[in-house]
């Protein structure tokens, strides 16, 4: 492995400020999901009584509240990016590159200010981070897949399992890409990304490895997680007897997702910040890579126009095509 697990929960324990901040608004997510589920299918309960169905009506009713809950989530998704994901992605570079770090609410209003300084907004952000899933969809596709180490045909079923499990430990990509912008304090956020893309692409190899033991320790703690809320989920939906089942499974897969995004989930992300941190250290962007990522993805080639578009409206002199990496001088 590329990352140490020792260091990262030590990461985790100096931005604590930021866990607790990230709980917080995942857990009144989580929160918000169990109530709207919850009332729904009470309400669709109490209607179905009086059509002699109340199984079925008490189903879609917990669903549409459900439903509505993302609706909600799903637009505040720039907002989540913009205030959490990507000031804890702020103060954990600083700390990589052994800065002090203020801690309590000053941590989360200096990563703020890191944030806007080389973001400018949270739609410049947003976009860039769409543009990055969209290209590394692609490329993962073509290129990660566990079947390329297990070549016995017998044992093509449980490749094609591991390497979903994988590719679902990889979703920190976009954000381990973002933290190259942050920790060279590029100018440009489109051309660091771009940057960022080719030293991922040209080390993918290692990158599948790391993600490999990565999926068993995430997806292994959401498990661990699910099961252990599962019971008292049980307990507390009995009021509805004909959806007791399903909806103590719903309300314990929210509790997961909500404990994995806010404490999970940045641990998967530190440690590949490490392994893109480490194994891209001194590199420069390989051009076979960069014209492979022009083959996989249209969306790659939108990077370098929308660098010139940056350069351009921020009124800035021509900046060379790639930054220096890990560390370097500003751009």
């Amino acid at each position: 492995m590329d990352f140490k697990i020792g260091e990262v929960i030590g990461l985790m324990a100096k931005t604590m400020p930021f866990l607790v901040f990230r709980f917080v608004i995942y857990f009144a997510i989580t929160l918000a999901y169990i109530v709207a589920t919850g009332m729904g299918a009470a309400l669709g309960y109490g209607i179905g009584m009086i059509g002699g169905e109340p199984g079925t009506f008490s189903f879609f009713g917990g669903l549409f509240g459900f439903g509505v809950v993302s609706a909600v989530a799903y637009l505040m998704r720039e907002y989540l990016l913009y205030m959490v994901k990507a000031g804890h992605i702020a103060v954990l570079v600083e700390l990589m590159d052994g800065k002090e770090l203020p801690q309590g609410r000053s941590q989360i209003e200096h990563a703020q200010s890191v944030v806007r300084e080389r973001f400018a907004e949270s739609s410049v952000l947003f976009g860039v981070d769409q543009l990055i899933k969209a290209v590394l969809r692609a490329f993962n596709r073509m290129f990660f897949t566990v079947t390329m180490f297990i070549p016995i045909p017998g044992m093509r079923n449980v490749a094609k399992f591991i390497n979903t499990v994988v590719n679902l430990s990889l979703t920190y990509l976009d954000e381990v890409i973002l933290a190259h912008s942050i920790r060279t304090k590029s100018e440009n956020p489109w051309r660091s990304s771009r940057t960022a893309m080719i030293l991922y692409a040209q080390n993918y190899k290692a990158f599948l490895k790391n993600a490999f033991f990565l999926a068993f320790i995430i997806w292994g703690l959401t498990l661990l997680v699910f099961l252990l809320i599962l019971g008292p989920m049980v307990a507390l939906v009995t009021f509805i007897p004909a959806m007791a089942g399903p909806l103590a499974l719903i309300t314990a897969l929210v509790f997961a997702w909500g404990v994995k995004q806010s404490v999970i989930e940045p641990i998967g992300m530190t440690a590949l910040m490490q392994v893109f941190f480490k194994v891209t250290e001194g590199q420069q962007p390989n051009p076979e890579w960069e014209a492979k990522l022009e083959g996989v993805s249209k969306k790659f080639g939108e990077f370098k126009h929308k660098a010139s578009e940056w350069d351009r409206g921020q009124g800035a002199s021509p900046i060379p095509a790639d930054e220096p990496p890990q560390g370097g001088a500003p751009v």
